[in-house]
């Protein structure tokens, strides 16, 4: 039986994650020096160096079953984008994507644990064998998976720079791939109005309110500029408020109704949004190689 505390001194010393040290550990019978040598071997070790790195290029990238039923977004991040282009790292995207539809994983943790496609391995085993293969650190940032009973329908675009999933309880797929590129071109925040939380309503309208009595009205007429003026904040951050990006002179809501359709929900991904990229400085980093 090998120990929590041995697995725990062999991470510490190799940088390898939980399972691998366990793993290894069982196969040398608890040997640290002989388990330590067979994670080196297998690249693992150089591949837990690599995760101090930041990764904040990659791809996101959508599965959709063939029944449109249940479907999958996936967030996997990489250190330059010339990674993007691998073909073995797409593959590796898009079988996972495919993972997540087909196990429904609890959560990211879950799913390193889940067991790849047609192998013996886990999710976390192949990701590791990729990082140490391709050179790059890589880690699955996040993923939604959708399962409905009307249609589901996703769509990728700038070849995996931002991917949209849509659940429709009635539409068809011409409806459901012209909201997913609405979706893709306005970046709305929430579906409707009332998903909007009240403090920001709240404080968006004293902020309307502030600027139309700064233009000199009185606080009666500043108070019915606000009515007027909020729909404005709406259109942009609700999806069915928002003008149709191929007419705009129909609203997203109005399109949806008029094909007698209902979308539920949307989910909307960009690759690398909200990840802090590590600003570099070769100049800096020459000079210290040289001193």
């Amino acid at each position: 039986m090998i120990s929590a505390s041995l697995v725990k001194e062999l991470r510490e010393k190799t940088g390898a994650g939980m399972m691998e040290c366990k793993k290894v550990l069982t196969e040398t019978d608890g040997d640290m020096e002989k388990a330590a040598e067979l994670l080196r071997k297998r690249g693992i070790t150089k591949a837990a160096k690599k995760s101090g790195r930041v990764a904040a290029e990659g791809l996101v990238m959508v599965y959709v079953s063939d029944d449109n039923k249940v479907g999958s977004i996936i967030e996997v991040n990489a250190e330059t984008d010339f990674v993007a282009k691998n073909e073995e790292f797409r593959e590796f995207v898009k079988t996972v994507a495919k993972i997540v539809a087909d196990t429904n994983p609890a959560d990211v943790e879950a799913l390193l644990n889940m067991k790849y496609t047609d192998s013996s391995k886990t999710v976390s085993e192949v990701l590791t064998d990729k990082i140490a293969t391709i050179g790059e650190h890589m880690s699955i940032r996040r993923f939604e998976r959708y399962e409905g009973t009307g249609l589901i329908e996703g769509y990728i675009h700038g070849d995996g720079r931002i991917a949209v999933l849509v659940d429709f309880e009635e539409g068809d797929s011409v409806l459901a791939k012209d909201i997913c590129m609405q979706i893709t071109a306005a970046n709305p925040e929430y579906l409707e109005r009332s998903q909007v939380p009240e403090e920001r309503t709240k404080k968006e309208m004293e902020i309307l309110k502030e600027q139309a009595m700064n233009e000199g009205k009185p606080a009666e007429i500043a108070e019915k500029m606000v009515q007027g003026r909020i729909g404005k904040f709406y259109s942009e951050i609700c999806l069915l408020d928002q003008a149709f990006v191929k007419d705009s002179n129909v609203k997203v809501g109005d399109l949806i109704t008029s094909k007698k359709a209902k979308l539920n929900r949307f989910v909307r991904f960009e690759k690398g949004e909200g990840i802090e990229k590590a600003e570099e400085n070769f100049a800096e980093e020459v000079m210290k190689q040289l001193q």
